[in-house]
């Protein structure tokens, strides 16, 4: 691992599955990512028709912002997360819209290189890439499209009977954008693979 940035993983007691139907079908395994320019979270989920088991998760902390360093730090984003794709050899990536406020458009822009990056990094390995907005990804998992951030780290704690919620937030919204993914699967091929 890089000595700017680091991946941070959670403990393996966090690592969960659910039975919840057939075994029969190929499994899927993807990635979520929670974009970020000092802390991007990933989720790596593997789902086989209704059975989802969290494989792994965590965050890549990049260094901080210093002067004009950004090409820097997309680089270190980009490093460590090639580094996460090999290791888990996702099928698919699944990253949350950019979502832009009239009152911060340069967070947007921040966001997007972020975003450039880590779709860069999908490409190059051959990984198709979606996108969901906030609003559904948060509808996916709790219900409620409006959601704050803990009523998504307790959803995630839940779907995983996890012991404690995923911390930082960054780690619950990867996995909740992972999550989506796989809702939108199992509605779209009505759980055929």
């Amino acid at each position: 691992m890089g000595g700017e940035s680091k991946i941070q993983n959670l403990k393996s007691e966090m690592v969960q599955s659910l039975r919840m139907g057939s075994a029969s079908q190929v499994p899927t395994r993807v990635i979520g990512i929670d974009p970020g320019l000092n802390i991007t979270g990933y989720g790596v989920v593997v789902s086989r028709g209704s059975d989802v088991k969290l494989v792994e998760a965590g965050v890549i902390r990049l260094p901080p912002s210093h002067g004009d360093n950004l090409s820097a730090r997309l680089e270190s984003l980009f490093r460590e997360l090639r580094q996460v794709i090999e290791e888990f050899k996702p099928q698919a990536m699944c990253l949350e819209e950019v979502y832009s406020h009239a009152d911060y458009p340069r967070t947007a822009i921040l966001m997007g290189h972020a975003r450039g990056v880590i779709c860069l990094a999908a490409r190059l390995e051959g990984i198709p890439v979606l996108s969901f907005s906030a609003k559904r990804v948060k509808q996916s998992v709790t219900g409620n499209g409006n959601a704050s951030k803990v009523q998504v780290q307790r959803a995630v704690q839940h779907y995983f009977s996890l012991d404690r919620t995923p911390h930082p937030p960054d780690v619950a919204d990867a996995l909740a954008v992972a999550l989506c993914y796989v809702n939108a699967q199992r509605y779209a091929g009505n759980g055929k693979r």
